[in-house]
Parts: structure tokens; sequence; C-alpha cells
């Protein structure tokens, strides 16, 4: 959770501060399509560490932006899925993505 006085400050900054890691976007971009287990979201990834993908998905449902589930099994059950704060994000992401694409075409042809 971000300290209350670092909320008072720029929002664009606040945004920054919850989203703003390149494994948090790319975690939630995944569960922007539904819900995942670790696993998926390990091999979805490219590139995370088990350690890096927990802290990161700890510090998302801390901030209020993800839900865990966990389910009464053995071996357990887990899963991740963005609540209605988190959803409200994706609109950021996707003109990240569109931003992104545009780039890339350009920069493609030279």
């Amino acid at each position: 959770m971000i300290p209350k006085r670092e909320l008072l400050g720029c929002p664009v900054l606040t945004t920054v501060n919850l989203i703003g890691n390149k494994w948090k976007l790319l975690i939630l971009r995944d569960l922007f399509n539904g819900t995942k287990r670790f696993g998926e979201l390990r091999r979805s990834v490219h590139g995370i560490s088990q350690k890096v993908l927990t802290q990161n998905l700890k510090e998302l449902e801390k901030d209020g932006i993800i839900e865990r589930k966990v389910y009464a099994e053995v071996p357990p059950r887990v899963e991740y899925k963005t609540n209605k704060l988190g959803q409200t994000i994706q609109p950021i992401i996707a003109a990240m993505w569109k931003w992104g694409e545009t780039y890339q075409k350009k920069y493609k042809k030279n």
C-alpha cells in the first residue's frame, strides 16, 4: 500500500508507484483476459522468476488491484483476477499497447 503522504502528490506518480514496473504491467495485461493460476502467469510472463512473480502479486493484492482466491484442495489451488478497481486500469494499459504498436511499426520500417 502506498503511504498516505505519497498519495497527496501527483496522481501520475501515484499510478506509476502502483503499476509502474514492467512485471506488474505484464501481470495485469494477462489478468485482463480472465482468471489465471500462478503457473499460468509464470508461463505467460516470460522471464519472471517465481520469487518476483509472488512479490508482485502480493503487492497488487495489497494495493487492492487484484484478488486472490485459495481453494481448500490438496495440492492447494490459487487463482488471481483483477477486481473492479483493477479493471479500471485496463484502458491505460490498452493505450500503452496501442502506442507501443505504433512505435514498433514506425521503427521496423527503418
